[in-house]
């Protein structure tokens, strides 16, 4: 027969439960105070820009300084074209730095190229964009969609690079010796079973690194500049929506204000689409470790 628990025990039974409660609110407290700012951005970034988004927007270029009306059509097709050649140059050496850290991370050197990224990950993007005008402006002579992607890739390259080094070092420790044991190199089993297995989060990686320099505006100010009209040229300046937001935002017109707030609107469209795409796929590669 069991005996009732002493009065002393209850008490501190009845603390427990209120100090958990308390902590339990002061979380959800934090919480709210952490998502606040987010929403409340979303929210005036929307209320702003939704009257804006007309199909002129999306389909017509600037029009003439003072004249109404006209869209980002050109800088919509930019910031793609820029996302595009971020990506075919920076995601490549971002994949292959994070695959030499994470598979030889007990070299020296792989010790040194962890830190530089570290380090590169925390540069201003402003002196990215300082750094690629003196290499590739200059020599060029001109302001370019190449420079302007090689400046997001540099951005992107350490992001993608510690990405795909947390995700293979997920990869079960019993895959490399198992390979290893069948007589595979160790370029081999790195090859043919540790990315195979790490392929969902490797392009989660890609993805948050493309969502990382999507929103880029000092860099792009000393290498894409702007361009009122359509380029489909890589060695001409190039328009952007975050170099036209931020040219839209300070001009004295009130409709150009209006499409910069647009303009802001569809840039977090982008952004939080690449990010959803990120935890869709990180999300399946959970899934399939289940």
């Amino acid at each position: 027969m069991m005996t009732p628990a002493p009065a002393a025990d209850r008490r501190r039974l009845r603390r427990r439960h209120w100090r958990s409660r308390f902590m339990l609110a002061l979380t959800a407290a934090a919480t709210a105070l952490i998502l606040a700012p987010l929403f409340l951005i979303l929210y005036y970034v929307a209320r702003e820009g939704a009257a804006a988004l007309t199909p002129a927007f999306f389909l017509q270029t600037p029009r003439p300084v003072g004249m109404p009306g006209g869209g980002m059509a050109n800088a919509i097709g930019g910031t793609l074209e820029l996302l595009a050649i971020a990506i075919l140059a920076g995601v490549p050496l971002g994949l292959i730095g994070g695959i030499y850290v994470a598979e030889f991370r007990r070299e020296r050197f792989a010790s040194g190229v962890r830190f530089a990224a570290d380090v590169l990950n925390g540069t201003p993007t402003i002196v990215v964009g300082l750094f690629i005008y003196a290499v590739v402006v200059v020599p060029m002579r001109r302001f370019s969609a190449l420079a302007g992607g090689l400046a997001l890739a540099v951005i992107m390259i350490p992001v993608v690079l510690r990405a795909a080094e947390e995700v293979l070092r997920g990869v079960p420790k019993g895959y490399r010796d198992a390979a290893l044991a069948l007589g595979a190199s160790r370029w081999r089993m790195v090859a043919g079973v540790v990315l195979p297995s790490a392929r969902v989060g490797l392009v989660s990686g890609a993805l948050l690194g493309v969502a990382r320099v999507a929103g880029e505006t000092a860099p792009l100010l000393f290498t894409a500049f702007n361009n009122s009209f359509w380029s489909g040229y890589i060695d001409q300046p190039i328009s952007s929506l975050t170099v036209q937001i931020y040219d839209y935002a300070i001009s004295p017109y009130a409709s150009w204000h209006a499409q910069a707030w647009a303009a802001s609107l569809t840039l977090i469209a982008i952004i939080v689409g690449i990010g959803a795409a990120a935890r869709l796929t990180f999300a399946r590669r959970r899934k399939g470790m289940a």
